[in-house]
């Protein structure tokens, strides 16, 4: 059984055997996952909204309406299509260079490039499907979405070591895997905050060279830990400034 404590020690190392490029790779997660697209569309929305409604009525205010609401179904199909086309293969291969370089410290970063050449159709497949099932959760309220966000959570790991995998049986590997373990992943989250706030006093800095790396590295520990746990338990590999990769071994509890 994991512990918080093991796979954020094993994190932090796994990290900092790579430190520039996990650092590269963990900013490029975050902007994955900051929502800026659909942030950008509420908010279009709303100005437009704001303006179409400065006092105008009758034909006019109609016409206005019109052309926001074409817009905004413009902008959503636009934020969509890079979503689903773009950055999920990106958040893939984001994902795909922690959890090579947890086993070799030498990864290089086309390792970013996994859910482009490997399967890329079927990647683009499951990760919509993933995201849609959750938009379909979360219309019935917030909670069961956030369920199945943690429920899964481990689909983009999957992708990377079998990306020809069906959507059913992704979600279903995910679903099993996090069975038992929602809660404690989602304590898991909840105790980076301390070091969120620390990044925001910073203004961002703490985040995007320590707290960012450090939490993308300890992600990818745990699905170890759920799909791998012999391979979670016995080492992890790093290596100091010019040495060759060394084994550190925890003990398992």
């Amino acid at each position: 059984m994991w512990n918080r404590k093991d796979l954020k020690m094993k994190g932090k190392i796994a990290f900092k055997a790579n430190y520039w490029k996990s650092v590269l790779v963990a900013l490029l997660a975050m902007i994955l996952t900051a929502g800026g697209s659909a942030a950008s569309s509420r908010q279009s929305f709303n100005s437009a909204t704001e303006q179409g409604n400065g006092g105008m009525t009758g034909p006019e205010s109609l016409v206005i309406v019109g052309v926001i609401i074409v817009t905004v179904i413009i902008v959503t199909i636009i934020a969509v299509a890079i979503t689903v086309f773009l950055l999920n293969p990106l958040k893939v291969g984001c994902d795909n260079f922690f959890l090579s370089n947890r086993r070799d410290p030498s990864t290089e970063l086309d390792a970013l490039s996994f859910g482009f050449k490997s399967h890329y159709k079927n990647v683009v497949k499951v990760s919509f499907m993933r995201d849609l099932y959750i938009f379909l959760w979360t219309l019935l309220f917030i909670i069961p979405g956030i369920i199945k966000a943690y429920e899964y959570r481990m689909v983009s790991y999957i992708l990377t070591e079998n990306p020809n995998i069906d959507y059913k049986d992704a979600l279903q590997q995910s679903k099993d895997m996090m069975y038992g373990h929602k809660m404690n992943a989602f304590v898991l989250d909840l105790s980076f905050i301390g070091w969120l706030i620390l990044g925001a006093l910073t203004f961002g800095l703490l985040d995007l060279f320590y707290v960012n790396p450090y939490i993308q590295a300890t992600n990818a520990e745990l699905y170890v830990a759920l799909a791998h746990p012999e391979e979670s338990n016995n080492v992890v590999q790093f290596k100091d400034a010019a040495a060759e990769p060394t084994v550190v071994e925890f003990d398992v509890e």
